[in-house]
């Protein structure tokens, strides 16, 4: 067997495993579909798990999209998300940049307590956040869920990353040209920062859009609550778990990120493309 016949196998080999691992983590998801597909897991769910129902009906879907508190709840987290990764990620980039290209005191320390507030976790913050916010008087508002993430670590961390691949030459041609910091990074170094912009946008949609516990805390008012928190007050009624209601209410919740990794996916991988590429 010669060298490109033993290429091709290996390539296929590994293209079969890779397809094996992609559908056994499909699997949750699959079957989630399913159960929403299935009417009689309102009542018991069916054991042993199967994919297919034994009489597929959209009666649960249809309940789901007849409830006004699912809109509610969509409008809620679209503001809450949309606010929070516009501010996020327009944060991150000006900070990465900074941290990249710029030149002033203590950027490494300050570059290096960044990167530490990476290892508190939110349940050593909830207090103190709680307590800040409600000496604001901001509880029960969409305040607290917005504010807390303008600024992100590892957003921060990956914008510096990417600009650091990014030729410096091009910020002393910028400021030859008389150009200050602001106009180089808005017409030099952000209309080439697509791909990292586009991963920081999913990252940060997934997880404003996922969060749960921070607005538990401090949404009290269910004209308020987010589709994380609709989700687990409607996941249990009368004190029975209603199976496929629930898996319908997961699925619909979880389309809005489906849909925007499905648009951006092409810029992730023209970021992931870039990582290799050392600029001088």
């Amino acid at each position: 067997m010669n060298q490109k016949s033993m290429d091709n196998t290996t390539g296929i080999i590994k293209f079969v495993i890779l397809l094996i691992f992609g559908v056994l983590l499909m699997m949750p998801f699959i079957w989630m579909v399913s159960v929403g597909f299935d009417r009689t897991a309102n009542i018991t769910m069916p054991f042993p798990p199967r994919l297919i129902p034994e009489k597929i009906s959209s009666f649960n879907y249809g309940i789901v999209f007849e409830n006004g508190r699912l809109i509610q709840s969509y409008i809620n987290s679209g503001i809450v998300t949309t606010s929070s990764v516009a501010l996020q990620v327009g944060a991150s980039l000006l900070a990465g940049y900074a941290f990249s290209k710029g030149t002033f005191k203590y950027k490494r320390l300050l570059f290096i307590l960044v990167l530490c507030t990476l290892m508190i976790p939110m349940e050593p913050r909830l207090i103190p956040l709680y307590t800040l916010f409600n000496s604001f008087g901001l509880l029960n508002s969409f305040w607290p869920l917005i504010l807390p993430t303008v600024i992100n670590g590892m957003l921060i961390f990956l914008c510096k990353q990417f600009f650091d691949q990014l030729p410096t030459t091009l910020r002393e041609a910028a400021q030859i040209d008389g150009a200050g910091e602001f106009r180089i990074f808005f017409t030099v170094y952000l209309p080439l920062a697509g791909p990292i912009a586009a991963t920081m946008v999913i990252l940060s949609f997934i997880w404003s859009w996922n969060d749960f516990m921070w607005p538990l805390v401090v949404l009290n008012n269910q004209e308020l609550h987010t589709v994380p928190l609709y989700l687990a007050s409607f996941s249990l009624e009368n004190g029975t778990s209603l199976g496929g209601l629930t898996m319908a209410l997961a699925t619909v919740s979880i389309l809005p990120i489906v849909v925007l990794y499905l648009f951006l996916q092409r810029y992730i991988i023209q970021s992931i493309a870039l990582s290799g590429v050392k600029g001088e």
